[in-house]
């Protein structure tokens, strides 16, 4: 990225965690959620953009959040850097495993196994009496390098690292979609056998996608579980991993900011939607998702490239 627009990336962050902290405190943390969900929507759209949809992004999800849970009740380690770094860790070695058998499949087999492996652990984590079961456990509220604050001052913690965090993968993310490895993987979508051919490795070029997706998941994971304080199996359920798949549509594949707007707007839709009609609520979002299918296919941010475009021809 260039440095005028690494700089205004800057700026954007303390603006939007300037808010962020102003906001009322319920609408913080809906703000954090959705940020914590874009992360994990983010490595959505990388398995997307080579042409696979995952409905098991609830595992790693889950497991960044138990990851987070287990360290603060269980361990006493409440650093918020090192449950990110063990998350991240533990994530990625789970996706490396299973990546092995996954990033073999291809559409509709890699979503139903991916989906799969989510509600095995699942059943696991419904069945260990230890952990919870459907109840699940609360999660200590975080610290920073020894900084330990209330209860209040630690949602904001929270928020500040998920926007820093969002910010910096996303620009990661962006560098890596503009590299030789990101084209691979439209190179998987469109044609695989001539990747082949022209020496590249589908097979690899899947699974650093699979495992980069896992951490993102991760990740996310963990900022939800340390803003909300409490962790469940429902996060591994198959509906949480569609609601990812939910709001990747809704924002669409073409740039790395489209998950995390997407992300805000979901939530803040999902919370009109519940106090308008709280028995009915999901049938409001299935309107929303099925209009912006049928109205704008490629997703919210195609209305920034079509407002890109129109600017484009004006000044041309």
């Amino acid at each position: 990225m260039k440095t005028r627009s690494l700089a205004l990336l800057f700026v954007f962050g303390l603006v939007v965690i300037a808010g962020g902290l102003l906001l009322p405190q319920w609408m913080s943390y809906l703000f954090t959620i959705a940020m914590g969900k874009g992360l994990v929507v983010l490595g959505l759209v990388l398995l997307m953009r080579a042409g696979l949809v995952s409905f098991g992004q609830g595992l790693y999800y889950c497991v960044g959040a138990y990851v987070a849970g287990m360290l603060t009740q269980f361990v006493g380690v409440t650093d918020i850097l090192v449950i990110m770094l063990a998350s991240v860790a533990v994530s990625v070695a789970i996706a490396a495993i299973i990546g092995l058998l996954l990033c073999r499949y291809r559409e509709i087999f890699f979503a139903m196994f991916s989906m799969a492996f989510s509600m095995i652990l699942y059943g696991l984590l419904v069945r260990n009496q230890f952990l919870g079961s459907t109840d699940g456990f609360n999660v200590a509220n975080p610290s920073l390098l020894g900084w330990t604050p209330g209860a209040e001052a630690s949602s904001d913690l929270v928020l500040i690292v998920a926007v820093f965090l969002v910010i910096v993968l996303g620009a990661v993310a962006w560098r890596y979609l503009k590299s030789l490895s990101g084209y691979a993987g439209e190179a998987v979508r469109e044609n695989e056998i001539r990747l082949e051919y022209l020496g590249g490795s589908v097979f690899r070029v899947v699974y650093v996608k699979y495992i980069i997706a896992a951490a993102l998941a991760a990740i996310g994971g963990t900022i939800t579980a340390l803003v909300s304080g409490h962790v469940d199996p429902e996060m591994a359920y198959w509906t949480t991993s569609g609601e990812f798949v939910f709001i990747a549509l809704m924002g669409g594949t073409a740039h790395v900011a489209a998950p995390i707007v997407a992300a805000v707007l979901f939530e803040a839709l999902r919370t009109y939607a519940f106090a308008v009609s709280p028995y009915t609520w999901q049938m409001i979002l299935g309107f929303a998702l099925l209009a912006i299918i049928l109205f704008m296919p490629s997703g919210l941010w195609s209305l920034v490239e079509r407002f890109q475009n129109k600017k484009a021809r004006k000044t041309s």
